[in-house]
């Protein structure tokens, strides 16, 4: 809980600003591992120039941004909220576990940057993402997904 609670109080900034932070997110993500960008077909075509700014990349990120914080605010509790996704992800965007991971880094820096999480909110945040990445990955597992 007091992991949950720790990032929590770093969560304003991310918030106020969903869509620059998102496209920041998933833009960082293309460029440290171009490969991951395979994985979003509408964005396959998007040349590592033109990935910052991007409208539809923005509005992903933003997205994704929203559910890490339905996430967070569950403290833990976040079944009915992540059953769903991770299906999704392993039976229709077949997205492989360790890309959460990937993920979850990119998401420490641009946090630390953005909205000054500190050393222990960054470690916080990633006890967080392990347990949502465990979760996930026990879904994908009963789907019999292995991606």
């Amino acid at each position: 809980m007091a992991d949950y609670d720790m990032v929590l109080k770093f969560w304003g900034p991310v918030e106020a600003d969903y869509n620059a932070n998102g496209g920041l997110v998933l833009t960082r993500l293309f460029t440290e591992h171009p490969e991951t960008q395979k994985l979003f077909p509408k964005f396959e075509g998007i040349g590592q120039g033109d990935l910052a700014g991007n409208a539809a990349i923005s509005a992903h990120g933003a997205t994704v941004l929203k559910k890490l914080g339905e996430l967070l605010r569950a403290k833990g509790n976040h079944a009915a909220i992540l059953k769903p996704m991770a299906n999704s992800h392993a039976t229709k965007h077949k997205i492989p576990i360790n890309n959460f991971k990937l993920i979850t880094e990119v998401i420490v820096k641009v946090m630390a940057e953005k909205a000054g999480l500190d050393a222990g909110g960054q470690q916080a945040l990633r006890n967080v993402m392990a347990v949502v990445i465990a979760d996930i990955d026990a879904t994908y597992k009963e789907l019999g997904y292995t991606g």
